[in-house]
């Protein structure tokens, strides 16, 4: 398996619903989350196998942290197939 890194440039209101749209994709390693200045703010490692209920505290903080940045930038890390 490789990773791959992509970002999206999202504002505060959109954050949360990105996230919980990430997750549900399900091959996701990591989620980090920078402020415009770059500058991190939250960095969550998903371990494969985590769902439901495990996921609520990180959505809270998630959207804790939505409520206060205005525009910010979601680094996705996920795993990929190796094409041979």
């Amino acid at each position: 398996m490789a990773i791959k890194t992509e970002s999206f440039a999202i504002n505060g209101e959109q954050l949360l619903k990105k996230i919980k749209d990430l997750i549900e994709e399900g091959n996701i390693r990591k989620i980090t989350i920078t402020d415009k200045g770059g500058k991190e703010m939250m960095s969550l490692p998903l371990t494969v196998g985590v769902v439901g209920a495990l996921f609520l505290p990180v959505l809270a903080a998630v959207g804790a942290l939505a409520a206060l940045v205005a525009e910010c930038t979601i680094t996705v890390e996920r795993e990929v197939e190796d094409k041979v």
